[in-house]
């Protein structure tokens, strides 16, 4: 029986299994099988980490339906906790290839931090019809599709039901996008609710929803600021953890965003492959 090191971890909720690349393996189907809560080790998504001919690292996001990612938040960031943990890196900030572009990575202990690509395809206050009813929400880029919605009473959104008719609407074909309902708590505060991509259903938190989510009620309450550095908003989870976004705002768009939050270890072991 061929055996497989693995190392689980959570960013904030969003629970990966970390595998470093191996030579013939199938990495979808491998995703299907130990993704499995079941049968499997149980996660929202497998990442590989592999050799980069572009910068220090490469990253491949294998989600637990088999698709794969272009970009994940909390995917990169618990990365960056791997790598800081298990490689040694000789420099602080290392940067790390992904589908969606390069993205630059820190990590001390169980908290890390990574810079995302710039933002872009942000549409304002488009009108989708849900079940013969208009639905206003925005559409954002942040290495992987979003659509954002403003909600009160986020405790009582059905996110699978809507989530997945949003998910999979006409307005977002081909790729299809994830969805983002948002409460505001306060000036710098927001709780978000996810349906994933991918995943299929509601996750414990998604990094780059936390960063659309941000950018997009910064955008929404302060829609006079046209330049200003080292914005921060705080992101609540599902899971109750809180994510800190930062970036800037110049000539009305946002650039330099960085994620910062939880990388947690859950196990490190032996996976059979069968």
């Amino acid at each position: 029986m061929k055996k497989l090191g693995f190392v689980k971890m959570t960013g904030a909720g969003n629970d990966f299994i970390i595998i470093e690349a191996k030579a013939g393996l199938n990495y979808k189907i491998l995703a299907e099988k130990i993704c499995d809560r079941t049968n499997g080790l149980g996660a929202d998504g497998l990442l590989v980490l592999d050799k980069s001919k572009k910068t220090d690292y490469r990253m491949r996001i294998i989600n637990a339906d088999s698709s794969e990612a272009e970009m994940c938040g909390n995917g990169a960031r618990c990365l960056a906790a791997y790598i800081q943990r298990f490689k040694k890196p000789s420099k602080k900030v290392v940067g790390i290839e992904t589908i969606a572009g390069i993205v630059l990575a820190e990590a001390a202990g169980e908290m890390a931090n990574v810079r995302l690509s710039n933002p872009k395809d942000y549409r304002r206050r488009m009108s989708v019809t849900i079940h013969k009813r208009k639905l206003k929400l925005d559409a954002i880029d942040t290495g992987v599709p979003h659509a954002v919605i403003f909600v009160n009473g986020l405790k009582d959104i059905d996110v699978f039901t809507l989530g997945r008719l949003i998910r999979f609407h006409r307005a977002f074909k081909p790729r299809g996008t994830n969805v983002n309902f948002v409460e505001q708590m306060n000036s710098q505060l927001i709780a978000v609710r996810t349906y994933e991509r991918g995943v299929e259903d509601e996750t414990k938190a998604c990094g780059t929803g936390s960063v659309a989510a941000a950018l997009t009620a910064y955008q929404q309450f302060h829609r006079t600021i046209a330049n200003k550095t080292n914005v921060r908003m705080k992101v609540q989870t599902q899971n109750k953890d809180i994510l800190e976004v930062c970036f800037d705002i110049v000539d009305g768009q946002s650039e330099n965003v960085w994620l910062k939050g939880p990388a947690k270890f859950i196990a490190e072991g032996t996976y059979f492959l069968k």
